[in-house]
C-alpha cells in the first residue's frame, strides 16, 4: 500500500477499534464507518461466515435494493468473479470487480443480473480468513461518479483486512461466554439488522424442535413445519417490510444452488449464534421430486447445533492448536488425564500444561467450565 497520512490515521483508528470493540457487530459497524471517511463507496455488504463452510451469517449492509435481497444473495453465490471462497485461497485477500472480469463487469452474474441496474461500476471485494477458517467477507459497491477502485485503495483495504481478521475471530469467540447487549442498530436506514443478544446470565431457554422451511426457485418461502415461526423469531430478520426470512436461510439455500451449479463445493450449512450462548445449525437440501414441479423445492432445516459442531466452532474461534483440539475432543468424550496421555503418546504433565494454555485462551479455570462452554451445557 502506498503510504498516505489519511489512510495511516485510519489504520491507527481501526487498530484501536479492534482492541476495544465488545462484539462483532460493534467492530464491523465502527470499521465500516471509518472506511467511509477515506474510501468512497455507495453501498456495502459485510456478513460473517461459518468458518468451516464459508456460508454467510449475521450480515450488516447498506444496499439500494433491500426488496431484492433474495436475488442479490442467489446471484452472489452463483458468481465466481470476486467470490470470497476463491479469494481466501489467493495471495491477496482483496480484489476488484473490474480486475476479476478483465474490465468487463458483464462477465459477473451478480453485476449483470442486479448491480448494473443500480449504477454500480466497480466492487471492492475483501475476505477475512485465516488458518482457522473464513470469518466473513466485505463487498464495497462504487457507482459512476466515484470511478473504479485504485491499486492503492486495494492495498489499503488489504491492510485493514489484516488488522480486522483476528479481532473479528476473537469477537466471535466471545459469543460463547460474554454478554453482548441487545438492540444494536446497523449503519444506515437501509441496513440489514445484525441481531445480537445476551450470551450469558441466567438459565438458557429450551430451543424449539427441528423445523423445515421449503423455498421455491426464487427462494421465496412456500411452506414450513410447525416450529418454523419460533426459529424465525430467534434468527436475524431480513430488512422489513420487504423480507421476513432470515438472511441465514437465504444464504444456506444459495450455497446449495452454488454446489448444484458447480461453482463451489463447500457444504450448504451454517452455524448461527442465537443468544444465551446457544447456536443453531442450518442445512439446505433438495427435496425429493414429487408432484408436477419440474424442479423440486429447496428445504432448509433449522435445529439446535449438535455438540460436536459447537466444539468445532469453539476450537476454530479460539484458535486452538491441533493438539489442543485433540485434548478438547477427548475431554468431551469423558477421557481423564492418564487416558489422554496414553492415547496421544505424551506425558500426563504435558496434558495438564496444554489444558492450562487452553484455559488461558478460552478464559476459563477448569475442565468442567471449558466443557460447559464448548458443549453448551452451562446454565
Amino acid at each position: 500500500m502506498t503510504p498516505g497520512r489519511p489512510w495511516n490515521r485510519s489504520l491507527e483508528r481501526i487498530r484501536l477499534i479492534c482492541d476495544s470493540a465488545p462484539d462483532h457487530h460493534s467492530l464491523r459497524t465502527a470499521v465500516i464507518a471509518d472506511l467511509g471517511r477515506v474510501l468512497p463507496f455507495s453501498a456495502f455488504v459485510w456478513p460473517l461466515s461459518d468458518p468451516l463452510t464459508a456460508t454467510g451469517i449475521s450480515p450488516i449492509a447498506r444496499i439500494p435494493c433491500p426488496d431484492e435481497l433474495p436475488l442479490l444473495i442467489r446471484l452472489k453465490y452463483l458468481t465466481l468473479a470476486g467470490r470470497w471462497t476463491q479469494l481466501a485461497m489467493s495471495p491477496s485477500p482483496v480484489t476488484t470487480l473490474l480486475s476479476e472480469t478483465a474490465g468487463d463487469p458483464s462477465r459477473s452474474l451478480v453485476w449483470e443480473g442486479l448491480m448494473r441496474r443500480y449504477g454500480v461500476t466497480d466492487v471492492l471485494f475483501g475476505v477475512l480468513a485465516d488458518k482457522h477458517g473464513c470469518w466473513g467477507w466485505l463487498d464495497l459497491w462504487r457507482t459512476d461518479p466515484e470511478g473504479p477502485f485504485s491499486v492503492e485503495e486495494v492495498g489499503y483495504l488489504a491492510a485493514v483486512v489484516h488488522e480486522v481478521t483476528p479481532a473479528l475471530r476473537h469477537a466471535i469467540a466471545r459469543q460463547f461466554g460474554t454478554e453482548i447487549p441487545d438492540g444494536l442498530e446497523p449503519v444506515g436506514h437501509e441496513a440489514v439488522r445484525a441481531g445480537a443478544s445476551a450470551v450469558g446470565g441466567g438459565p438458557r431457554p429450551e430451543l424449539p424442535q427441528q423445523a423445515v422451511l421449503t423455498l421455491d426457485a426464487d427462494m421465496a418461502v412456500v411452506g414450513g413445519t410447525a416450529s418454523v415461526e419460533e426459529w424465525l423469531g430467534l434468527l436475524q430478520a431480513g430488512p422489513r417490510p420487504f423480507q421476513r426470512v432470515p438472511a441465514e436461510v437465504l444464504n444456506v439455500a444459495a450455497q446449495l444452488l452454488a454446489r448444484e451449479a458447480g461453482v463451489d463445493r463447500h457444504p450448504a450449512s451454517a452455524r448461527v449464534h442465537i443468544g444465551s450462548g446457544q447456536w443453531a445449525l442450518l442445512q439446505a437440501s433438495r427435496m425429493d421430486s414429487t408432484g408436477t414441479a419440474a424442479i423440486p423445492p429447496l428445504a432448509v432445516t433449522i435445529q439446535a447445533c449438535p455438540p460436536e459442531a459447537r466444539l468445532d466452532m469453539v476450537a476454530r474461534s479460539f484458535g486452538l492448536t491441533m493438539r489442543q483440539r485433540e485434548l478438547l475432543e477427548l475431554a468431551s468424550s469423558g477421557a481423564d488425564t492418564n487416558a489422554m496421555a496414553a492415547l496421544l503418546g505424551i506425558g500426563a504433565y504435558t496434558v495438564q500444561d496444554q489444558f492450562k494454555q487452553i484455559f488461558e485462551t478460552c478464559g476459563v479455570h477448569s475442565r468442567a467450565t471449558l466443557l460447559a462452554l464448548a458443549m453448551g451445557t452451562a446454565q
